[in-house]
Formats: C-alpha cells, structure tokens, sequence
C-alpha cells in the first residue's frame, strides 16, 4: 500500500499542482477537505518558513499522518517585499485573487518600469506523525510584473507575473514549463530526496 502524504491545503488548484509535480514518487495524496474537522492553521508566521513549518507540524499532528505544507507568496522589492507572507489576502479577504491583484497594480502605478521586478518564493516543510519537521526546502523565481492580466492558467499573481525569457506569464505557459519554472515546483524538487527517505518509514 502506498504511504499516505497529507497536504496541508484545502486549495484544489493548489493539491493539484502539488500532485503534478510529485506524483511519481509512488505515493498517495490526501489534503484537507478529506478531513473537515482539521482546525485551519493561523498563518501569523513572520517568514514562510515560519507558517510552513507550523502548517506541516500542526496537520501533521492532529491527523497522525506525515505531512506536507509550503507557503508560498509573491515579494516585489520595490514595495519593501509585499505583498509577501500577506500575498493570499492582500486586499483583505483571503484567497481572492482579482482583489489582490488589482491592490498590487495600483501600487505599481506610481513606480517607473524598472521598479516592477519581482519574485515568487516558496517554502515547503514535511512533517512526521508526530508534528516533528523533518525538512524544510525553498525554491524561488524571478520575474516581472506587467501592467494588465495575461492568460487563464494558475492562480494568485499568475496571470501578472512575466518570465522575460519566455515573453509570457504564468498565467500562459503551459503546466508542464510553468512546472519546470515555478518556485513551488523548485521546492517541492528540492524535498523529493527526503520524501524518498522517510515516507516509506512512516507508511
């Protein structure tokens, strides 16, 4: 039977990157509307690392399965690192996206052109059934924000944020590049050698 991994999330499109991106390590993926009596997780961390690491540990523990979580969010230099660790609810209501990045372009506004560089981090943490962190990983990409919504994949800053390389957004490239790009995609990379190492120990 395959060892089971709950991801700390009640976000679809978020679990179904996640399993996009690790689900040939031969592992089963539950999340948390499998579960609605898991409390949600404050997030009041100061840092991602801070509300991964309490994510992980805290799912982890109440279920008594191993768990992942990642913080994830988007820093624009230019505007003292925000939207930062506040990036899901940027403009006040958790989770809506064209509120966020309407706040986001409006601060943008004022600043010339070479002010709008930015950069998606992510930070994952993999906790055991005991709530205790096993690992912790990072992943970062940089990019550009651009003045008007382009594309209807992803999700969050997605459609705003331009990888100058590819002279598209998130919100336009393809899963399988967006996947080979992505901060999440780099940090959840960066965990798959200890997924390998400890997830068959806790089955």
């Amino acid at each position: 039977m395959a060892p089971l991994l709950v991801l700390g999330t009640r976000n679809r499109k978020k679990r179904d990157e996640i399993v996009e991106i690790l689900g040939d390590l031969g592992l089963e993926f539950g999340d948390l509307s499998q579960w609605p009596d898991v409390p949600e997780v404050v997030e009041d961390g100061a840092t991602f690392e801070d509300n991964a690491r309490k994510k992980a540990g805290e799912v982890a523990r109440h279920l008594e399965r191993w768990g992942l979580a990642e913080d994830s969010g988007l820093v624009v230099p230019d505007l003292n690192g925000r939207p930062g660790v506040h990036s899901a609810r940027y403009a006040g209501t958790q989770g809506d996206d064209a509120a966020n990045n309407q706040r986001l372009l409006a601060e943008l506004a004022p600043l010339p052109d070479e002010c709008r560089a930015a950069y998606y981090i992510c930070t994952a943490a993999l906790a055991d059934p005991e709530g205790q962190i096993r690992a912790v990983t990072e992943g970062r990409c940089h990019g550009v924000i651009i003045n008007e919504r382009r594309g209807s994949g992803g999700f969050g800053y997605d459609p705003l944020f331009l990888i100058p390389e590819y002279h598209a957004t998130f919100g336009e490239l393809s899963p399988r590049v967006k996947h080979a790009l992505s901060h999440r995609a780099k940090a959840l990379s960066a965990l798959r050698p200890a997924l390998r190492r400890l997830l068959p120990e806790g089955g």
